[in-house]
């Protein structure tokens, strides 16, 4: 593996029989990262949207299967 930093990026080298899989999710942690580098959301705030938005698809489901 080869990590090479140049003026506006940075770019990894990996041999091409590394997992697919494993760069998405590794791409995925990064975009996350830099999605939420601003962020002032708290975990209390992220449980409460979480819980809030469970609720009202439970809700939907329910009237669906009615």
């Amino acid at each position: 593996m080869i990590i090479e930093r140049t003026n506006n990026e940075i770019i990894f080298r990996l041999p091409n029989n590394v997992n697919i899989d494993d760069l998405q999710d590794l791409t995925d942690l990064f975009e996350y990262k830099e999605i939420t580098k601003n962020s002032l959301a708290t975990q209390q705030d992220v449980d409460i949207l979480v819980k809030s938005i469970k609720k009202g698809r439970w809700a939907k489901t329910k009237q669906q299967l009615d």
